[in-house]
Formats: C-alpha cells, sequence, structure tokens
C-alpha cells in the first residue's frame, strides 16, 4: 500500500502546478463563454469534461518526463518487462499496475464521450492508439520504448470501458431519481470532494 501512495504522491508532485494553472484557464474560459450564451449549467457534465481535460494533461507530462536512458533500454518482446518485477514489490505496483491503472480513466472518458456509439473493439483500438503514440514520442525525447507499457495500458482502458458499462447498467436499474441532474450534480461535487481529500 505504501509503494501505491508513494507512487500518487509523486504523480502529484510532478503535475500539480501544471493542472492548477490549467484548470485557472479552463474554468475561466468555461464561464465566460458559459454566462456570455446565457446557456444552462449542467454541472456534472461540466465537472465530467474538466476532469478528461485535466486527466489528458497530467498523463502527457507523466508520460514526458525525461529519463536518461539509452537504445538497449527499450523492449519489443512482449511481456518481457511484465514478468521482471516481483509481485507486490515498489517496482511492480509503479510500472505494472500504474501503467494499467493510468489507462484506466482513458477507457472510462472515452465511453462516456461516445456515449451509445461505442463499443469493445473500438475502445481498445483507441487505447492502442493513444499508447502507441505516448511509445513513439518517448523514443525521441530520451526515453524508453516498451511494448508491454501498450499491453497494460491496452487492458487499462478496457478494465475503463466495462467501468463505464457497469455504471450505465446501475444507472438504469437503479431509481428513476439516480437519473435526475440535481442527483447527479451532488454525486459529482462528493467524488470531487472525495478525490480532493485523497490528493490533499
Amino acid at each position: 500500500m505504501r509503494a501505491v501512495t508513494s507512487t500518487i504522491s509523486d504523480v502529484i508532485n510532478m503535475t500539480w502546478p501544471m493542472v492548477f494553472v490549467s484548470m485557472v484557464i479552463i474554468i475561466s474560459i468555461r464561464v465566460c463563454y458559459l454566462i456570455k450564451k446565457h446557456e444552462h449549467v449542467v454541472l456534472y457534465k461540466e465537472l465530467i469534461m474538466l476532469s478528461m481535460i485535466i486527466y489528458v494533461l497530467m498523463l502527457f507530462q507523466v508520460v514526458t518526463g525525461q529519463d536518461v536512458v539509452n537504445w538497449s533500454s527499450n523492449n519489443f518482446i512482449p511481456f518481457k518487462e511484465i514478468f521482471r518485477y516481483k509481485i507486490g514489490s515498489r517496482l511492480f505496483f509503479k510500472n505494472v499496475l500504474g501503467n494499467l491503472i493510468m489507462f484506466v480513466p482513458f477507457g472510462l472518458f472515452t465511453s462516456y464521450t461516445l456515449k451509445n456509439d461505442y463499443n469493445a473493439k473500438l475502445i481498445v483500438f483507441l487505447t492502442v492508439l493513444a499508447s502507441l503514440s505516448i511509445e513513439c514520442v518517448q523514443l525521441t525525447i530520451g526515453r524508453v520504448f516498451d511494448v508491454d507499457d501498450i499491453i497494460l495500458n491496452t487492458i487499462g482502458g478496457y478494465f475503463g470501458y466495462y467501468l463505464y458499462k457497469g455504471i450505465c447498467h446501475f444507472k438504469n436499474r437503479a431509481p428513476s431519481f439516480c437519473g435526475k441532474e440535481w442527483f447527479l450534480n451532488i454525486v459529482s461535487i462528493l467524488i470531487l470532494l472525495c478525490i480532493v481529500a485523497v490528493v490533499w
């Protein structure tokens, strides 16, 4: 558990300045737009879209941080790195579970954005495309290309897809008030407060 909290803390310390500045800019522009256009504000939808933007920005910063590596550090052999780490070790949590968990929100946000036009194959394709682009960029900026990262990211995106399906299934079977805007606004605020509490 200590390895997980340490990894989360490292990510937060690396990204919080960018997240703070980005949130101020995005929120201020969005608020001005909504006021000017006199549009009805659906709070939970605004928070979901803001979360998606912040997630992409954090993902970018995490995967483009500089490492000092050489070509021999690259891995083009599937599962070579995954099985190198002892289960339960800090490196296992950081490099294996970390890469998997990092893309769960990608699958979740992608499924939400595509609504009824999504399926597992499309989510997997988009996850592979995003992960492959990250690995190719890393190869050119002094970091390593690791095919195992693509595998783990794809599994994470797949989990995110099924998480979204589970949420939709629950929503369809839940009492009617669970689909009301006021209820979803309250839930989104509570989730946001929980995230802030954990991060703080």
